[in-house]
């Protein structure tokens, strides 16, 4: 989370270019949403997982990072590709994820949400597609949010892609009021949310789904992507980020 903040601030600056990044996560995390209660947590169940937890700097709800392809768009916001407000500009940034879920063999769509969402206080991301985020056979495929930093200077979007795994598991770090309230909430994210195992029938390495999601980027919008890693100074600041903010309590207890 430092990293993506990191390169926001050098986007923002001109002292980066556009970045695409992927990543995954080491040990499994729990990642709440920027105005997302610490509540939501059984931090008892979440320690005995031997599991971490994060707060976002953009919103929704949260998501448990493991076996999964994390990725992140950070551009200036008068790119045209960002242009306009935020479903606009995520309708256009997730032709590229669509693209790179195509080469690899997902049947996906992308379509507004059809207002099952509204009210739905869970605090599971994949429970509920969103405006346009990307779902196979009905289920979310890709969690996604964004935030404008900067006075709006630049777009930061990220998003989780689930490779393998219980997609459930997240339900075993969240606060309940009794265990059958656990299940039920497992039943709803297994019947709305799928993996990209599910959607193709076999597991894709982490560095099949990032080559097949660079590709498609690079084709859906007209981009060349250049390889590339942090700056000293990038790295300097994550850094700093990490120690200052996103480890602190101050920071991931704020609500």
């Amino acid at each position: 989370m430092a990293i993506d903040e990191a390169l926001a601030e050098a986007v923002r600056d001109g002292l980066a270019p556009p970045t695409l990044r992927f990543y995954d996560w080491d040990p499994a995390t729990l990642s709440l949403g920027y105005a997302q209660p610490a509540a939501d947590v059984d931090t008892d169940r979440l320690e005995a997982h031997g599991w971490t937890l994060v707060r976002r700097l953009t919103g929704g709800r949260a998501i448990l990072h493991v076996d999964e392809l994390t990725y992140s768009v950070t551009v200036p916001a008068a790119d045209p590709r960002v242009a306009g407000g935020v479903v606009e500009s995520y309708r256009r940034l997730s032709r590229g994820l669509m693209a790179g879920l195509a080469r690899l063999g997902a049947a996906v769509e992308s379509s507004p949400a059809d207002g099952s969402a509204h009210g739905f206080k869970g605090p599971v991301c994949f429970e509920v597609p969103s405006d346009y985020e990307i779902t196979v056979g009905g289920k979310k495929l890709i969690g996604s949010a964004q935030t404008r930093r900067g006075g709006g200077e630049v777009v930061l979007q990220h998003g989780a892609l689930p490779l393998h795994g219980d997609v459930a598991r997240i339900c075993e770090a969240l606060a309940f009021p009794d265990d059958a309230a656990r299940a039920e909430a497992q039943r709803r994210v297994r019947e709305r949310a799928a993996t990209l195992e599910e959607a193709l029938g076999r597991v894709v390495s982490f560095a099949e789904a990032a080559q097949a999601m660079t590709d498609g980027f690079a084709e859906a919008l007209n981009v060349t992507l250049v390889p590339g890693e942090l700056s000293a100074a990038e790295q300097a600041r994550a850094d700093a980020l990490r120690e200052e903010k996103y480890a602190a309590e101050a920071w991931t207890g704020k609500l």
